[in-house]
């Protein structure tokens, strides 16, 4: 079964995902015991085997599987962009990473390679996109204490 016919069969809409998910991120996930703490995680590090059939870039964001990998590409492009200005004081335009460029990226990748992760996918794009010199400051950001 995919994940998107599941959804679907349990009627959960779009926006209950999204909602369901921002409720995780607030409230951390209780219960749950890593091995190794994580760097990354989310749809964007889960198989393309299982991600390729529920993907429908057609659909656009109203697919709730299109809706959570498009978020999770903003969050991962947004914290790459941090990268890139603290070593380099250059970013990637988010603005030319659209739903529908995303989405098929990454259909495209997965069905061409099922034993990857669409996050690959993900890194050749921030590595062959223009990058735009600003002014930065690296140490801007503050996460230490």
């Amino acid at each position: 079964m995919t994940i998107k016919s599941r959804l679907a069969q349990i009627g959960v809409s779009p926006a209950g995902v999204a909602l369901g998910l921002w409720g995780l991120v607030m409230a951390g996930m209780p219960g749950s015991v890593a091995a190794e703490p994580l760097i990354s995680q989310g749809i964007g590090t889960s198989s393309c085997a299982r991600l390729a059939a529920d993907l429908n870039p057609a659909e656009g964001l109203g697919n709730p599987v299109n809706l959570l990998l498009f978020a999770w590409v903003q969050g991962y492009v947004s914290a790459a962009n941090i990268a890139l200005l603290e070593d380099d004081a250059k970013h990637v335009d988010m603005n030319t990473f659209d739903d529908a460029k995303v989405l098929s990226l990454v259909q495209g990748f997965c069905k061409a390679n099922p034993d990857k992760k669409p996050v690959a996918a993900i890194d050749d794009l921030i590595r062959k996109s223009a990058k735009i010199k600003t002014k930065w400051e690296p140490g801007t950001i503050e996460w230490d204490e």
